[in-house]
């Protein structure tokens, strides 16, 4: 009797190699389903709500809003390719082979990595823009951004296979067990992965940013030295310290949340460890990554009020009429 009990507990009974099945607490088993497919819903909804407005009105086909897609449709997939598997097997199994098991990691690295290109790519434009708007019509144009975009993607699948390539030629190397999806990504190749996938794009955003929050300020100062009138002063002066608090919170919003997001899956890594990334474990770290995904929505796009006037649109079915297209919204 004992041994059928044991051997309902495996992901295999008739195997002795075979993995335990994973078995959390009922009421805690509920609450991680429902908190995480909650965050996988609302991450699915807010980044569609951000691809169908930027594909559906004309005056939002701007290079920038291009990256803004291109970050929004690498976010959908988090959303709704990876989550829902990490969701699925936290009380079940993994049954769908090695083969797939290594698949799945590199759709998860490749959709990770194009969406932090993606920031990267979007705190450059903001660069330009701002620090050099005069020539930024000819530096920054949808097929610039088009070919940005692309690249993005490309780099992503070629970079992951390169780093996974281990994993690829011998799937399941890293599992101990059947019935278990495991990758573990070793010690040399988790700093490659620091460096390329956050060092780097952490330390551009925060330069990209700091420059701009420097040439606004810059720009401040230099308004304020030309007013003479103090009633004028007064009013300019308030306009001027809202423009400079704006940006201050986005710096600051950009860089915390990416930091706060990713820091927990590189630790094993800064601490000189192998980082293991299992499906079925529902960790921490790589559901905080791929919380970012629901953050990016609302960082990048709810600070743009068109964006709120394409939801009220396209949640009243406005988007349905002729000519919907043409809508001026800004």
């Amino acid at each position: 009797m004992m041994e059928a009990l044991k051997g309902t507990e495996l992901c295999y009974p008739h195997l002795n190699s075979s993995c335990k099945k994973p078995t959390h607490p009922y009421t805690q088993a509920m609450l991680i389903y429902v908190l995480l497919s909650s965050i996988s819903l609302v991450t699915v909804a807010l980044n569609l709500l951000v691809i169908i407005s930027i594909s559906h009105f004309r005056q939002l086909h701007t290079p920038t809003n291009l990256l803004i897609l291109s970050l929004a449709v690498s976010d959908l997939l988090v959303g709704f390719l990876l989550m829902p598997v990490e969701i699925i097997y936290i009380e079940a199994c993994w049954f769908l082979g090695d083969i797939v098991c290594t698949l799945y990691y590199v759709v998860d690295y490749i959709i990770t990595s194009a969406s932090v290109a993606n920031m990267v790519f979007i705190s450059f434009d903001r660069y330009v823009a701002i620090c050099d708007p005069l020539h930024y019509p000819t530096k920054v144009t949808k097929r610039k951004a088009q070919v940005y975009v692309c690249l993005c993607w490309i780099c992503s699948v070629v970079y992951r296979i390169l780093l996974l390539n281990d994993h690829l030629e011998q799937p399941g190397r890293s599992s101990s067990c059947f019935g278990e999806c495991v990758v573990v990504i070793n010690y040399i190749a988790g700093v490659v992965d620091l460096v390329f996938t956050f060092i780097i794009p952490i330390t551009a955003i925060i330069v990209l940013y700091l420059r701009v929050f420097l040439v606004a300020l810059s720009q401040a100062r230099s308004i304020r030295s030309h007013i003479t009138d103090v009633t004028a002063q007064r009013s300019r002066t308030g306009a001027v310290k809202k423009t400079e608090m704006k940006a201050a919170r986005t710096l600051g919003i950009v860089v915390v949340v990416f930091l706060f997001c990713f820091c927990p899956y590189y630790y094993p890594t800064l601490a000189g460890e192998d980082t293991s990334i299992d499906a079925s474990s529902a960790a921490f770290e790589i559901w905080l990554a791929h919380f970012n995904s629901c953050l990016n929505p609302v960082i990048y796009a709810f600070f743009y009020p068109w964006f709120r006037k394409c939801i009220k649109l396209i949640l009243t079915l406005q988007i349905l009429k002729p000519g919907s297209r043409d809508i001026k919204l800004l």
